[in-house]
């Protein structure tokens, strides 16, 4: 039996699922995985993240804070380095990295990266960070590729197509599918009457962390002008973050703007069921597979700093996306307001792509890599 061990440096409570599938899919397959992850570091805590899992090996890690940057050491387990495959992931400031690529001077083990390929969010992306990690993108025998955008920068690098698997990165959205479904034409009513919301009315909705790269000035400007071409508008704000008091003083003037703070389960099912679009400018993620979920249309911007997953967006067929132009993005929505069938077509094909990006089919991608990589 092949075994696996994937490293992580630490265990992020929505990558639990993940684990616990990918983990069952392997043994089917002869091969034993094994995973391994250290503790947060003190600027992780606050965020109450952490996962756990009986089988998982959790080590205790060593970090240094240096500026805005944690340093991130992470012991490798003696009953582990027998391992056939190593998959690490593809971060600068986790030091125990370094030794383990090392070792391919003598050791006959694979190595594999899992990772973004660049850092999507640097703003310096020529800096020498950034250039440090392109130097290793082709250091390992196997990549497993978030989404293609990752595979593109990383074929760019030099590494073979033929070594990479796009696992089109994702998260377990079956209770959340579940939860969607479940909620009542008369609950939607009452909620929309709760908060002054028409029927039929258009409403957007904003979820995730309130913070610089979501652009929530450009929201609050953009919202501004759909409200003024359609008065009926409403649009909800699901998170919280740095930037909650900017937000709130914007709805204090606003109150067809509803700041809900952090919310989760059916709460966030009922508010994603009332809504028509998902009105993020800025940064796009994993909230674009919530928004598939829901038959949302995603509306973001071209110049945002975007993570791999803005690829699963395709502009006028299951989302949209503009320039960076507050008018252009405000009259894009507008248009969808004002043609209802161009706006039930692509809130079709959104729903539709919410059975392509799952996590059944990103563990079918990662077995496949792992059993290609270690058959090589």
């Amino acid at each position: 039996m092949n075994k696996v061990v994937i490293f992580q440096h630490r265990l992020l409570h929505y990558r639990m699922g993940l684990f616990e599938l990918l983990r069952a899919r392997c043994l089917e397959k002869s091969i034993e995985l094994h995973l391994v992850h250290g503790t947060p570091t003190n600027r992780e805590k606050i965020r109450n993240d952490i996962g756990a899992l009986a089988w998982s090996h959790s080590v205790e890690s060593w970090s240094l804070s240096i500026s805005n940057q944690d340093l991130i050491w992470l012991p490798f387990p003696s009953n582990l380095r027998d391992a056939d495959l190593v998959v690490l992931m593809q971060e600068n400031r986790q030091l125990s990295n370094y030794p383990i690529l090392l070792s391919k001077l003598w050791s006959k083990r694979k190595l594999a990266y899992w990772g973004h390929g660049a850092n999507f969010q640097s703003i310096v992306p020529t800096g020498f960070r950034e250039h440090w990690k392109k130097l290793m993108l082709t250091k390992v025998d196997w990549w497993f590729a978030y989404t293609q955008r990752t595979v593109d920068v990383v074929v760019k690098a030099g590494h073979p197509l033929s070594q990479i698997t796009c696992l089109n990165n994702a998260i377990d959205t079956q209770t959340f599918k579940q939860e969607l479904a479940a909620i009542s034409d008369v609950e939607l009513a009452n909620e929309k009457e709760i908060l002054g919301i028409k029927s039929g009315a258009p409403v957007g909705i904003f979820c995730g962390s309130l913070y610089l790269d979501k652009k929530l000035d450009f929201l609050v400007e953009a919202i501004d002008r759909i409200h003024q071409g359609s008065s009926e508008f409403h649009c909800i704000v699901l998170g919280d973050g740095p930037s909650m008091p900017f937000m709130r003083e914007a709805a204090v003037t606003r109150p067809w703007l509803h700041l809900m703070g952090v919310t989760k389960g059916v709460k966030k099912a009922l508010y994603f069921r009332m809504a028509d679009f998902m009105l993020n400018p800025g940064l796009v993620g994993l909230h674009i597979v919530d928004a598939f979920c829901a038959g949302l249309v995603m509306v973001t911007t071209s110049g945002a700093r975007h993570s791999p997953e803005i690829v699963y967006l395709r502009h006028g067929v299951n989302g949209m996306m503009t320039e960076d132009s507050v008018a252009e993005y405000a009259q894009s929505i507008l248009a969808l307001v004002g043609d209802c069938e161009r706006l039930k077509k692509i809130r079709t094909a959104a729903l539709a792509d919410a059975d392509v990006y799952t996590l059944d089919n990103m563990v079918k991608q990662f077995v496949d890599g792992i059993v290609k990589c270690l058959g090589r």
